[in-house]
């Protein structure tokens, strides 16, 4: 409970609190500790004005940068070398029973309207010219199973592995296609060459891969009047078209 961590909290006599959530309940956890505290400006009001009445005022800044900026009156400075994913020897696949110079396709997504369509991934493994793994977690494995049955020289891993495996393979793929989740920044982590599919987000958010590999490219539908329509997601498209994810170019995905 709140109360259990306030507690514990107390106990270490911190100098600081620095709230990069800065929602209710980090308020109230702030002025029950008594700390001193630095919180993260979230941007919500800008971004409502993007989503609302796509009025762009946000900042051209990563969070990365911004959430960096939070804590730089503590002497942290960005060391520019960007984002770090660590794993242990425990962590490394056999990667004998993989086909080589593979693509790793992370298909999964936290809401339905950031993942591109079946389908659609369908569609798009047949075009490319290699041979794909898809990564996913536990909640992908029927989808990648589908994707899998119908296509050739497709691996499906989505359940198979950890996190941390999935990171490995994401590390030893030739480049990655990603819709914009977290195996999205743990292939920027590995410098790896990202095709990042853009729905009902947009890169404007200042969450696209950070300081990626230069040949790294953004995938999405410029110029719809619904788009962003939301800063995090929807179960399902709100205008009932999907046409930030159905209109994505097949042929962007190509490898050149």
């Amino acid at each position: 409970s709140i109360k259990e961590v306030i507690s514990d909290l107390k106990k270490e006599n911190y100098d600081y609190v620095i709230d990069l959530h800065n929602n209710l309940r980090t308020q109230i956890l702030k002025i029950r500790l008594g700390f001193a505290a630095k919180s993260f400006n979230k941007l919500n009001w800008e971004k409502f004005l993007l989503t609302s009445f796509k009025k762009n005022i946000l900042p051209d800044v990563h969070i990365v940068d911004r959430y960096l900026d939070t804590v730089k009156f503590l002497g942290i400075e960005n060391d520019k070398q960007g984002l770090d994913f660590f794993l242990s020897e425990s962590d490394k696949v056999d990667l004998s029973i993989f086909p080589n110079n593979y693509i790793a396709f992370a298909i999964g997504g936290q809401h339905a309207t950031k993942i591109l369509p079946n389908e659609k991934i369908i569609s798009i493994c047949k075009k490319l010219k290699q041979p794909v793994v898809l990564i996913g977690g536990p909640d992908d494995a029927l989808r990648g199973e589908e994707i899998a049955n119908a296509c050739s020289e497709i691996v499906n891993t989505c359940g198979k592995y950890t996190l941390l495996q999935s990171g490995f393979l994401i590390k030893e793929a030739d480049f990655v296609i990603s819709h914009d989740t977290g195996m999205m920044h743990v292939a920027a982590a590995f410098k790896k060459k990202i095709f990042s599919v853009w729905g009902n987000t947009i890169p404007e958010f200042g969450m696209h891969p950070y300081m990626a590999n230069e040949k790294s490219k953004m995938i999405e539908v410029k110029d719809l009047s619904c788009r962003p329509c939301s800063k995090i997601g929807f179960d399902k498209c709100p205008k009932g078209h999907f046409k930030c994810m159905q209109e994505i170019d097949e042929n962007l995905f190509l490898n050149e």
